[in-house]
């Protein structure tokens, strides 16, 4: 039986989301989205053409899929918000990934006007997943400021470098209440599973999966690597030693 969890008011059991940029057409995304037995799939609104009847990406998105539009482009609380108004009274639900980004070097969140922006559309009753900079203190706001996740990231957005924030990440998962998704820098499907096994709720990939030479094939290895990662998680991975221990007596041989 498929282990369910909760979040923003819905029952999954896939901890694997998925993001739809960076796909060389429409249909490697809709594949890799079957393939990687996601439930929860990111867009920007961006992307989509609300002018056009099938809004256009949305129609290569299988219908049981749980839509989280993002505010991707938005440099400020007032931006995002706006942003996720409109998705919202475009009739793309009440989930909504928050990502404020000024910075247009390295592109890395910015916490204050996220937790600004997540504030307000808590209030105003979205389920709110906030993209940021790991950091413990930004994380709790984030929690008191109503988010129903929080989303740090592993490293640069679209780097694949892996999870090079891990001790960080690591506090957070310890203290904070709300699920935690690791989501950036994912590269490969052992990136996913170490998350996994450090305690993580999901990760979200995108670049990963989106760039490789198969799409459709790396969206099902992470899907396995997702698995992999919860279950040792789930069984209490073996202490670590500076020392070595050896697995078997070194007394008692036969001729002792």
């Amino acid at each position: 039986m498929k282990e369910q969890w909760t979040i923003g008011g819905k029952t999954l059991t896939s901890r694997l989301f998925l993001g739809t940029g960076k796909f060389a057409d429409h249909q490697d995304m809709k594949e890799a989205i079957l393939s990687s037995n996601t439930e929860v799939v990111t867009v920007a609104l961006r992307r989509v053409n609300l002018k056009e009847d099938d809004h256009y990406i949305l129609n290569d998105i299988p219908d049981h899929i749980q839509l989280m539009p993002n505010t991707s482009g938005a440099r400020n609380a007032e931006e995002a918000i706006r942003i996720a108004r409109l998705a919202k009274a475009s009739g793309l639900g009440d989930w909504v990934k928050v990502e404020v980004i000024s910075d247009q070097k390295y592109l890395l969140p910015d916490n204050q006007e996220t937790i600004k922006a997540t504030r307000e559309l808590a209030r105003e009753g979205f389920q709110v997943f906030p993209y940021m900079s790991p950091d413990l203190m930004a994380g709790k706001a984030l929690q008191e400021a109503g988010a129903a996740a929080v989303m740090p990231l592993g490293a640069p957005i679209g780097s694949n470098r892996g999870i090079r924030m891990k001790e960080i990440i690591q506090i957070m998962i310890h203290e904070l209440e709300v699920p935690i998704i690791v989501d950036a820098g994912i590269g490969k499907p052992s990136d996913a599973a170490e998350a996994m096994e450090m305690g993580a709720d999901a990760v979200l990939v995108n670049t990963a999966i989106a760039t490789a030479n198969n799409p459709v094939q790396m969206a099902k290895a992470f899907h396995e690597a997702v698995l992999a990662g919860r279950r040792g998680y789930k069984a209490g991975l073996g202490p670590t030693s500076n020392q070595a221990h050896a697995s078997s007596p070194l007394t008692g041989f036969l001729h002792s």
